[in-house]
């Protein structure tokens, strides 16, 4: 009897701190899962651009998105461009500006729950991203005017456009700015960007836990809308971008992306390209204000889509745009800026209720997976 009561004990104690760990993972999608959507403050024809308004259907959302055709609408390549988290289509208009200079069409929308988009009821994670730049992958594809297609997403849109172009659309070239490296080391990251002080052996087996949790209510598996066995998948001209001053996402991030890129072309007798650029003194986001990075994704994009214009021209008439950022302060995430944020994290833990505005208290299940991929049975586990 004795030993049975230690053994209850025991169980007792273990269970108390993966229970927590357990609520902690809820409190933390509950946060951070649901972003604060911002509706696009100007147009295109802000920038003095021509435009179409369009809708986008993806699976399971429609898509407000601007059209913005380049050399009067002539046939040639058109790049989608997708924003990252708590952005919209907006943000990424300097990127826009750019890339019509160079003589490319662009597609821009707002991924689901951002943006002009309503609320979501299920947390948005790189998996939605993933389908809703499928989606626009697809719709441009279906223009008369566009030959072969790129894609250039920043942040948790670079993500998007790996998933996408893997395992859902091929696409003829890739530009990731920014990007982070899995859901399970951007989970560790946001720990810090909110200054929760977790030492590394407790916060990455937390992260872990906490990154399964949070893809449950769509019913996602975390390895399939990982961004590095992705990448290794696609076999595309492919450029990364990355600030070695980001402070959101490291620049460890680009490195590990980097490395799973080569790796997964490693047996390939002809592999397409793999660039990358590092961007002294970037940022996380704006890195269009440098030279460097207009010149080196215009001349990228027009070697790997075949023009419309001669590499060094396009790359001459990007660095010479006037691309500056939209006049608005950069902002900390809504889930990591919160005033009290500790205190009422801890408050959490222990049972207070925990919902955002615009979302359930309890956050149902989807039925089926959202992300239609249909992967190889020996994927890797990703490290």
């Amino acid at each position: 009897m004795p030993s049975l009561r230690r053994a209850g004990i025991v169980a007792a104690l273990t269970g108390v701190p993966v229970a927590l760990a357990y609520r902690f993972a809820v409190v933390y999608r509950t946060r951070a899962g649901f972003p604060r959507r911002t509706p696009p403050a100007v147009d295109p024809g802000g920038f003095g651009l021509p435009f179409e308004e369009l809708v986008v259907e993806a699976s399971g959302a429609s898509l407000p998105a601007w059209f913005i055709p380049a050399r009067d609408g002539a046939p040639g390549p058109g790049i989608l461009v997708i924003h990252g988290w708590e952005s919209a289509r907006d943000r990424m208009l300097p990127n826009a500006l750019v890339l019509r200079a160079a003589g490319f069409h662009v597609l821009m929308l707002d991924v689901r729950g951002h943006g002009a988009n309503r609320a979501e009821s299920l947390p948005i994670s790189g998996g939605e991203f993933g389908v809703d730049a499928a989606a626009g992958i697809a719709a441009l594809r279906s223009r008369p005017e566009v030959t072969t297609v790129g894609v250039l997403g920043h942040s948790m849109g670079g993500v998007g456009g790996i998933l996408a172009a893997a395992d859902m659309q091929p696409v003829d070239a890739l530009v990731v700015v920014s990007a982070p490296a899995d859901p399970v080391r951007l989970t560790r990251q946001t720990f810090r960007l909110a200054g929760i002080p977790l030492p590394d052996p407790i916060a990455y087996p937390l992260a872990w836990l906490t990154a399964q949790v949070y893809v449950r209510p769509r019913r996602h598996v975390v390895r399939r809308i990982s961004s590095p066995g992705a990448i290794r998948r696609y076999h595309g001209p492919l450029l990364l971008v990355h600030g070695d001053e980001d402070r959101v996402i490291p620049l460890s991030h680009h490195t590990r992306l980097a490395a799973e890129a080569r790796r997964g072309r490693a047996d390939l007798v002809t592999p397409d390209p793999i660039e990358t650029l590092i961007i002294a003194g970037g940022a996380h986001s704006w890195l269009y204000e440098h030279e460097v990075y207009r010149r080196r994704v215009a001349g990228f994009l027009s070697r790997a889509l075949g023009g419309p214009l001669d590499p060094e021209e396009a790359a001459a008439r990007a660095a010479a745009t006037d691309a500056h950022r939209l006049p608005e302060a950069e902002r900390a995430f809504a889930a990591v800026e919160r005033p009290n944020a500790r205190l009422r994290t801890l408050a959490e833990l222990f049972g207070a209720p925990v919902h955002p505005p615009d979302v359930p208290a309890t956050i149902p299940v989807a039925p089926s997976a959202t992300i239609p991929v249909a992967l190889p049975a020996e994927t890797i586990e990703e490290r």
